[in-house]
């Protein structure tokens, strides 16, 4: 824990730092969320394929991105709150400026209580 995964548009796969943006965001989780730096995982999943309200989607005009971060219960709403809020802005810092409108959110919650997991 915790469990990130990044979902983006490919328009953006040579804009966005994934390496710096897991490294910062990861510290973020620890000093934010209490998390040990080892149990910080994230996987990165690029979409081929993003529409954008009434855009055409082959205009490429726009790049989504949304990060998803599963913690252990317990974490008050100003915890998840700020950890979002540093998402964003670690978002902001590691994807470069392109020729695209850029769509950035993170969303913060609780897993399951089935969780589990195993390590080798």
């Amino acid at each position: 824990m915790p469990q990130i995964t990044v979902d983006y548009s490919d328009t953006m796969e040579n804009a966005f730092d994934r390496a710096g943006f897991a490294r910062a965001l990861h510290e973020a989780a620890v000093e934010i969320a209490a998390a040990r730096p080892e149990g910080c995982k994230t996987q990165f999943r690029p979409s081929a394929y993003t529409v954008f309200g009434y855009e055409d989607p082959e205009a490429r005009g726009h790049a989504v991105v949304h990060v998803t971060i599963g913690l252990l219960a317990g974490r008050g709403d100003e915890t998840k709150a700020r950890l979002a809020e540093a998402a964003v802005e670690l978002l902001r810092e590691h994807v470069a400026d392109a020729p695209l409108t850029l769509h950035a959110s993170a969303e913060i919650r609780d897993l399951d209580p089935s969780y589990r997991k195993f390590e080798r």
